[in-house]
This record gives structure tokens, C-alpha cells and sequence, in this order.
């Protein structure tokens, strides 16, 4: 029996909800990535260009990062498990809690799975505990900044001390910058401009979040190493980057008003709902993410979905419990809503 696979957004299973569960832009798809991906359904009684080449072009001037070390793919997840199956770990190190998707990559693969538990009480803050699991019996390590769920984000001097130990040890880091656009003064905390001096380093992006595009399915990842990016190539299906995909990704580069626009908002809306979320009796962590992790009472979710707002429980992250949730930063409409359905079940105001 395959395991059941519990995420965010799933509104298949829970229609006609208000949806914090899922992290992505609540401002929505920009108009521009919406005409272009409409646009490009005329294209779509041809092939995709199987090498993303102007796609890749954009992403080399939006990122400045060489189109040579750009991978594109069918959404991150896609990205993660062509690198599993690239690299074929026989035992990788992950943080605990974080991303559930690097996990089911390597269980495809067999992989021995380590984990570098965070502490609660440290604020699941990584310190230096984890550089001294990074052992050169290790393949592989997966780092997330900021980190899913918990929205924790480590400095790029921390950063950099995983990927030394990383390089020391031979060991194959996996950088999750999935999150990082949302972070104010995020640039400062990339490892982008370390790409040529860390070839053991694969940087992991998405335009799913940044631009509200989950359902077209767009990643892309960046490596110095480019005989490993052709491994990496190697083990996704032909294709897997439709045309509509790619046209939306090349207009959503181009949407910087709508970057700058909504990011302030979600910024203000982020201050806005810790301040009321202070309020009640939950116990908040530091998230820097657009995202807020927190402790509550269990069944919050359950007992949420029956008002009509959906969040995202996070008991089944490996290193938490019940009672550990995570909500997105929405509009101030919606996080009002969110808000007024908390101080009902909480009993605070």
C-alpha cells in the first residue's frame, strides 16, 4: 500500500474552504502569466521544447546564474526525485522537521535516511549540533532556508558552514530556496553566487509560490556541476516541461510591479496576523517565511474545517506531534476571517 500523500492545497478533499493550508502568493496568478498561458494553447499540438531553452535564457537574466547551470522541471518535487534517482544515495541527512517530499525521494531510491533533529525548545532553530552530523559515510544532505514548515531561516554564514562540512565530507548538498523570494532582503541569504565555488551544490527554486502557479507545475534548479545537471536531465521523462508551463514561466519573469506589489502587502499582512495571533493562546515560532508555524490545541484543524477555514496540520512531519500547525499569510479580508474563527475556539480577544 503506498503511503498516503498529505499536503497543503488539497482542495479536492476540502471544497469550498477558505485555504491557508497552502504557502503560495494569496494575490493570485499575475494577469500576464494568466493571457500567456492561455496563449499558448495554440502551441500545444506541438512538442515542448525538451531543453527549455528560452525558458532557461530568462531565468539566466531574472537569476543571474549561466543558462549552462540551469535545470528546468515539472514543478521542484520533480527536481528532487531526478536528483535522487541521479545520485542514487545509499544514506543522505535531513533536518527533522522539514519538507516531506525529500524523504519520499529517497525512499524510492532505498536510501538510509538520517535525520538532525531541531529542538522546540530551541524555536527549531538548526545549530552548530548539525554540522557535526554531516559524516563522509553521508551521500547526500537536504537544507531547506527557510525551512517547510517551520519557516525558521539560517544565515548564509551558517549556510555556508553546511556546505563546507558538506564539500569536506563529499557530501552531495540539496539547497531548498524555495521560500527565499519571500524573505525581505532574501538575496543577502542565497547561495547563488557560491554555485561555481561549491560544485557539491544543487540550489532548488519554483515559480509555484512566488507567482500562485501550483497547477502549471514549474521548478528549476541550479548546479556548477554540469555533467551532473545531464545526470539529473537524464532521469526526468522526455518532455516534462509542457508548453504552456514554459510560456506562463518566461511571462511570470517579466511580472516585477506584481513581485514588488504583492510582497509588500503580504510583508504588512504577515505583521498584521502575528500581532492578533500574539493575542491568543498559541505558541508562535520565527517564521520569517510567508508562512506562521505555531503551537495549538489539537484538533484546531478539524475543528477549523468545520468553519470554513483550512490549515494545515503538521503532525505528520517527522519530529512533531500533534498540535503543531502552519498557516499562509493571506489578505487582510481573509486573515481577518482566519483570526475571528481562532478567538471563537480559543476563547481570546
Amino acid at each position: 500500500m503506498t503511503r498516503k500523500h498529505i499536503h497543503g492545497g488539497d482542495i479536492y478533499r476540502h471544497p469550498n474552504v477558505l485555504d491557508f493550508s497552502s504557502n503560495c502568493n494569496p494575490y493570485g496568478m499575475p494577469e500576464g502569466v494568466k493571457k500567456a498561458a492561455a496563449a499558448a494553447i495554440k502551441l500545444a499540438e506541438h512538442y515542448p521544447d525538451v531543453s527549455c531553452t528560452r525558458l532557461r535564457m530568462a531565468l539566466s537574466k531574472a537569476e543571474q546564474v549561466p543558462v549552462e547551470q540551469i535545470l528546468c522541471g515539472n514543478g521542484a518535487a520533480d527536481l528532487i526525485f531526478a536528483l535522487a534517482l541521479a545520485k542514487k544515495p545509499k544514506k543522505a541527512l535531513l533536518l527533522a522537521p522539514t519538507f516531506a517530499e525529500y524523504q519520499q525521494a529517497l525512499e524510492t531510491v532505498d536510501c538510509e535516511i538520517h535525520y538532525a533533529y531541531l529542538r522546540e525548545e530551541h524555536d527549531f532553530v538548526p545549530g552548530e549540533e548539525i554540522l557535526y552530523q554531516i559524516t563522509e559515510d553521508l551521500d547526500m544532505m537536504f537544507f531547506c532556508n527557510p525551512n517547510n514548515p517551520t519557516g525558521v531561516l539560517a544565515s548564509r554564514d551558517y549556510v555556508k558552514k553546511i556546505v563546507e562540512k558538506c564539500k569536506a565530507m563529499n557530501v552531495f548538498l540539496v539547497l531548498d530556496e524555495c521560500f527565499l523570494d519571500f524573505v525581505e532582503q532574501g538575496e543577502a541569504h542565497t547561495m547563488k553566487p557560491f554555485l561555481k565555488e561549491y560544485s557539491n551544490l544543487f540550489l532548488v527554486k519554483a515559480f509555484t509560490k512566488k507567482y500562485a502557479m501550483p497547477g502549471l507545475r514549474l521548478g528549476y534548479g541550479f548546479c556548477s556541476d554540469t555533467k551532473m545537471l545531464e545526470k539529473i536531465k537524464g532521469m526526468m521523462q522526455p518532455w516534462n516541461v509542457s508548453v504552456i508551463a514554459q510560456e506562463a514561466g518566461i511571462a511570470a519573469l517579466k511580472e516585477e510591479a506584481y513581485v514588488k506589489e504583492t510582497f509588500e502587502k503580504i510583508r504588512e499582512q504577515r505583521a498584521f496576523l502575528w500581532e492578533h495571533l500574539e493575542k491568543l493562546s498559541l505558541k508562535l515560532y520565527p517564521s520569517r517565511a510567508n508562512y506562521i508555524f505555531f503551537q495549538g490545541p489539537r484538533g484546531l484543524q478539524e475543528q477549523c474545517l468545520k468553519q470554513g477555514i483550512y490549515i494545515r496540520d503538521c503532525s505528520n512531519y517527522e519530529g512533531l506531534g500533534t498540535g503543531f500547525y502552519r498557516i499562509a499569510v493571506r489578505t487582510r479580508e481573509e486573515n481577518q476571517a482566519l483570526l475571528e474563527i481562532f478567538e471563537k475556539l480559543t476563547g481570546k480577544r
